[in-house]
C-alpha cells in the first residue's frame, strides 16, 4: 500500500506514562537476554524432579557456575571491551553494525557451552538441547542482523518458553505452572521492549519467531 507523503513517519518507542516506562526497563533488565539461559539452567539443576537428580549439590553449582560464565559473563565481558576500546558507542548496542562482533562471539561461547555439555558424562539431553537452541538463535539472529535490528529480547524469552513447552513433551511431566510462568514472562517481556525500546514490532515478532524455531530445530535433533 502506498504511504502519502504527507503522513508523518513513525518513531519508537511511542509515548508512554512514566510509570508504564519504568515498568518495562525493570522487566527489560530482569530479563536481559545474557540471564534467560542462566534461570532456565537453574530450573533444570534445582527445581525440575528428574533432570539433574543424580548429581549432589556441589555438583550442580559447578555445573551452573560453568553455564553462567560462558553465555553470561563472558558474553557481557565481550560488549564492555568492544564499549571500552570505542568499538561501540554505548553497552545498549543500538546500532546492527555494534551488534555484529558481539553476535559471533555470543555464537562462539554458546557453541562452547552446547559442546561441552554434550561431551560431558551424566548431562541430561534436555540442558544439551536447550543449549543448542541459544547457539542456533545467536547464528540466526547474526543472519537477520543483516537486515533489520532483532530484538535480542524477545529471542531469548521466545527461546525459552518453546523449550519449556517441549520439555514437557518430551518428559511426560506436569509442567503447567513452568510453562504458564514462562509464557508470562515473554509477554512481559516483549511488551516492555514495545514500550522504552526504539524496535520496530515486526522486529519484536521476528525475534519470537526465531528463538521458537531454533529451540524446534535443537529438540528434533538431540531428544
Amino acid at each position: 500500500m502506498e504511504i502519502s507523503s504527507t503522513e508523518k513517519p513513525i518513531y519508537y518507542p511511542l509515548p508512554q506514562p512514566q510509570g508504564l516506562k519504568l515498568l518495562g526497563r525493570f522487566f527489560s533488565y530482569l530479563f536481559h537476554p545474557l540471564f534467560i539461559p542462566v534461570y532456565v539452567a537453574t530450573y533444570l539443576i534445582f527445581l525440575h524432579p528428574y533432570a539433574f537428580a543424580v548429581f549432589d549439590q556441589k555438583q550442580k553449582l559447578v555445573r551452573l557456575l560453568s553455564i553462567f560464565v560462558i553465555t553470561a559473563f563472558f558474553p557481557a565481558v565481550t560488549v564492555l571491551l568492544l564499549w571500552r576500546l570505542q568499538f561501540a558507542n554505548s553497552i545498549f548496542l543500538r546500532t546492527q553494525k555494534e551488534r555484529i562482533i558481539p553476535y559471533v562471539a555470543s555464537i562462539i561461547y554458546f557453541f562452547w557451552a552446547f559442546y561441552v555439555s554434550k561431551n560431558l558424562q551424566g548431562t541430561p539431553k534436555s540442558l544439551v538441547f536447550f543449549l543448542l537452541g541459544t547457539f542456533l538463535s545467536a547464528s540466526a539472529a547474526l543472519m537477520a542482523n543483516s537486515y533489520f535490528k532483532i530484538s535480542m529480547h524477545s529471542l531469548a524469552v521466545g527461546g525459552a518458553a518453546a523449550f519449556m513447552i517441549l520439555l514437557g513433551i518430551s518428559s511426560g511431566e506436569l509442567m503447567g505452572v513452568p510453562i504458564a510462568f514462562a509464557t508470562l514472562i515473554t509477554g512481559l517481556v516483549c511488551t516492555s521492549r514495545l514500550l522504552v525500546s526504539d524496535h520496530h514490532p515486526m522486529e519484536i515478532y521476528w525475534g519470537l519467531i526465531l528463538g521458537i524455531l531454533s529451540q524446534l530445530v535443537a529438540y528434533h535433533f538431540i531428544m
